[in-house]
């Protein structure tokens, strides 16, 4: 029984935000009552010239209203939907567009029973097991996947989906306050404003609004994409992702040389330096904390970067932060591990 006990504190440790020192709201719905949103689709980021395939105004605009209207930073909440959706608003179906959707057979499989649940898997669209039903590179061909389950059950299939720009379960419509998972997919399905809207919905619920208005990425990535979240470099794609919103925003980036105020890089100074350096050292990444952004600590910041996969640029912008904040945050729950096998051995040595 003390080993049982010992091993739940350490899940609801683990559940502990970053730097907020308090149980995130999402980690106590952790499996279906607050969902692991999934990765983008896996057809969502496509090549151009340019770069990544992004939101045009008219979508900007409308997440930008939705984020006015919460009282929240727009590129924050840009950040977000970019990288739920891939840059993607919509796919057009059938000549109407609709929202981007991901199908997840393991929930279809759990939401039925019976004939149905037999007839369901003997068509490969669902399983007890998570991945074994895949989701079409398309658009249009989850959209077919989709009406084949509703086939069988509308309102499982629906629930089984993965909506809009926030990728939110249709399985936690009454957790999120809907009437019906009808009225939360025809909110996904009547627009941009709708999606967003709904991604919105999540974030209070899930008691996230504080991490996003800090722009903790470690801590808003842990409650909304799940605790594996580090595995696809959600957070430091987050940060990197409301630098670039944050840059295109009028009167977002100050005068002088234009770069974010969470960049710090060679010839800063001042006590965001000295904490930098601080925390870089503590990483292992030994460098003298005199607040001078010098040819040591860029050398820090480099050795720190390619340990975490980011390009060794030496410049310390959000995406190397928040890469910096889940070293951090790996650490404490090493230590924590550490702490409670200390116990584990403590209580079997007394018997």
């Amino acid at each position: 029984m003390a080993i049982a006990y010992l091993l739940g504190a350490v899940e609801a440790s683990l559940a502990i935000e970053g730097s907020t020192g308090r149980r995130s709201s999402a980690s106590n719905h952790l499996r279906e009552i607050c969902p692991r949103l999934r990765p983008p689709p896996d057809n969502a980021c496509v090549k151009t010239g340019s770069g990544l395939n992004m939101f045009d105004r008219v979508v900007i605009a409308a997440i930008e209203k939705v984020a006015a209207e919460a009282g929240l930073e727009a590129a924050a909440l840009l950040a977000v939907a970019e990288v739920e959706s891939g840059g993607h608003a919509y796919a057009v179906i059938a000549g109407r567009p609709e929202p981007v959707i991901r199908f997840e057979g393991h929930y279809f499989d759990r939401r039925l029973s019976g004939a149905a649940r037999e007839r369901a898997r003997a068509l490969g669209l669902s399983s007890p097991r998570a991945g074994v039903v895949a989701n079409p590179r398309s658009q249009a061909a989850r959209w077919a996947l989709v009406e084949r389950a509703a086939a069988i059950d509308r309102q499982a299939a629906w629930e089984s989906v993965s909506w809009g720009l926030g990728q939110v379960m249709g399985a936690h419509w009454a957790w999120l306050g809907y009437a019906s998972v009808d009225a939360m997919v025809a909110e996904a399905r009547d627009g941009i404003e709708g999606q967003a809207r709904q991604m919105r919905r999540f974030i209070d619920k899930a008691g996230l609004d504080d991490a996003l208005r800090r722009r903790d990425w470690v801590a808003f990535a842990r409650g909304y994409n799940g605790p594996a979240y580090r595995r696809n470099a959600y957070h430091t794609r987050l940060a990197a992702a409301h630098e670039r919103h944050a840059g295109n925003a009028a009167g977002s980036v100050p005068a002088g040389d234009g770069r974010s105020p969470d960049t710090h890089r060679r010839g800063d100074e001042g006590q965001a330096v000295r904490d930098l350096q601080r925390r870089l050292d503590a990483l292992g990444h030994p460098v003298g904390c005199d607040g001078r952004f010098g040819a040591a600590t860029e050398a820090a910041v480099k050795s720190f970067q390619r340990r975490s996969g980011l390009a060794p640029d030496g410049i310390a912008g959000p995406a190397t932060l928040a890469a910096i904040a889940a070293a951090e945050a790996d650490l404490r729950e090493a230590s924590l591990w550490r702490r409670i096998v200390t116990a584990i051995d403590d209580w079997l040595r007394r018997d």
